[in-house]
């Protein structure tokens, strides 16, 4: 077996040590090489490279943008038998990919479970999101995507970050404040269009999730779509309604571990396989929690069992 680790040295919690333990781990049952990544895209060029070369196994160590790098270089030219299967040691911030498949949210027990499941051969197919931008971008995501809100909020932590603001709990929350009072709250730019000709209308923003749960805030998970799943197609929150009670009471309803999403301004469509977002005016877009800028016009795509993942 062949396998390519990719490593992020900017990720929030890799060190030294845990990359060299996973690198070791691995070795004990494959060929391997390991590739540090250089700049934003380096991982999904390495996947890309792995993928048309034969590899195996494509282990991703970093955060969800590293997770979501590597995704989209293994299907550079879709989903075919000879995409390497996916390996996950998390070293991020919030990891949200790894904590969902149930992998352990430290580098040193993720390398554990991957060499188990490396041995064993236990392996599990995922379902994916895909976007495609009405700027002809396409990308996948492996559990989240937003428009609106949520977006903007990402495009304002990134500004702070550059400015030196380190990335935390309490940098996110100042940015969700500030976005909420400085959004237009009265003119919704969505619509969301089903392809029987269903919508909605003036929806102020939307989250696509693949899996449950979103995100998380600390040890806290939150859960617009509570019954989206890896084995199932695409979940949606939407927000009509951006009054302060309103969205504090659905925060506050999402933070719950047994969560009912729906109700005061939101609403939630379960296992939708395509739709279509359009804006008014460009609106922020994220995938992954990867700001990707403005678009006015984006198409969501459910891709059944699109990935093997060892789990």
């Amino acid at each position: 077996m062949r396998a390519l680790v990719v490593v992020n040295p900017r990720a929030t919690a890799t060190t030294s040590r845990e990359r060299d333990v996973l690198t070791h781990a691995v070795a004990s049952e494959a060929t391997v090489e390991i590739e540090h990544t250089l700049n934003r895209g380096h991982a999904s060029a390495l996947a890309c490279r792995a993928m048309r070369d034969g590899v195996d196994l494509v282990i991703a160590m970093g955060g969800d943008g590293t997770i979501n790098e590597v995704v989209n270089g293994l299907l550079t030219d879709g989903v075919h038998e000879k995409v390497p299967a996916l390996g996950v040691v998390p070293s991020g911030s919030t990891n949200v990919f790894a904590r969902a498949l149930g992998l352990p949210n430290d580098a040193v027990e993720a390398t554990g479970v991957l060499l188990d499941a490396l041995r064993s051969d236990r392996r599990r197919r995922v379902s994916l999101g895909r976007l495609q931008a009405d700027d002809d971008e396409d990308r996948w995501f492996v559990f989240a995507a937003g428009i609106g809100f949520d977006a903007a909020i990402i495009a304002r932590v990134e500004r702070l970050r550059q400015k030196g603001h380190e990335s935390n709990e309490i940098l996110y929350a100042r940015a969700a404040l500030r976005e909420f009072l400085a959004t237009d709250r009265r003119h919704p730019a969505l619509r969301l269009s089903l392809p029987d000709g269903r919508g909605l209308d003036a929806v102020h923003y939307a989250i696509v999730a693949n899996t449950d749960p979103w995100t998380f805030v600390r040890t806290r998970a939150l859960h617009p779509t509570p019954e989206a799943s890896f084995d199932s197609d695409l979940d949606i929150y939407t927000r009509t309604s951006m009054g302060l009670p309103a969205t504090g009471l659905s925060f506050l309803r999402i933070a719950r571990q047994n969560s009912r999403a729906g109700g005061w301004g939101a609403g939630v469509l379960h296992d939708v396989e395509d739709f279509r977002l359009d804006a008014s005016r460009p609106t922020p877009v994220q995938v992954d929690g990867d700001l990707l800028g403005e678009r006015r016009s984006i198409r969501f795509l459910s891709v059944r069992q699109a990935l093997t993942v060892l789990v």
